[in-house]
């Protein structure tokens, strides 16, 4: 991660991009933002669906980042789709099993997190490329 030695990672709190509704922190990266705006929405892995019984007694299954008219008929509002990110797929993706995505021929984007801590790490990469799980543990019990 080239960005971390040089001081250029950004680390962005994003209080609407997780469907469960907890704001996370994204990473950013070269062209992030370009790659998530031309992301078709899809939920297709549904992890993080939450069941809502309709007013049939039927059982349905939705996530706010799913298509939205999709979520909607299902009984979402409208306001809670803006800014969502699938981080099932994101997540996935970042481990080398993003789905394949054949109206694009490509693969899903990856969604990388980060805890606020992503940014004491150049504490130990800046005078070499790698480091120890034994020095990171004696950095955070000083």
């Amino acid at each position: 991660m080239g960005a971390l030695p040089d001081g250029s990672v950004v680390l962005r709190t994003n209080p609407r991009g997780s469907p469960t509704g907890y704001p996370f922190n994204v990473v950013q990266l070269s062209g992030d933002a370009e790659r998530a705006a031309s992301r078709r929405r899809v939920c297709d892995l549904g992890y993080l669906r939450v069941p809502i019984r309709t007013s049939e007694g039927r059982t349905v299954y939705r996530c706010s980042a799913e298509p939205v008219d999709a979520f909607v008929a299902k009984g979402g509002d409208l306001a809670d789709t803006g800014g969502r990110r699938c981080l099932c797929n994101g997540l996935t993706a970042n481990i080398g099993q993003a789905q394949q995505r054949p109206e694009t021929n490509s693969e899903e984007i990856p969604l990388v997190t980060s805890g606020d801590d992503l940014l004491t790490l150049e504490t130990f990469s800046a005078t070499r490329p790698g480091y120890t799980a034994a020095e990171v543990i004696r950095y955070l019990c000083t």
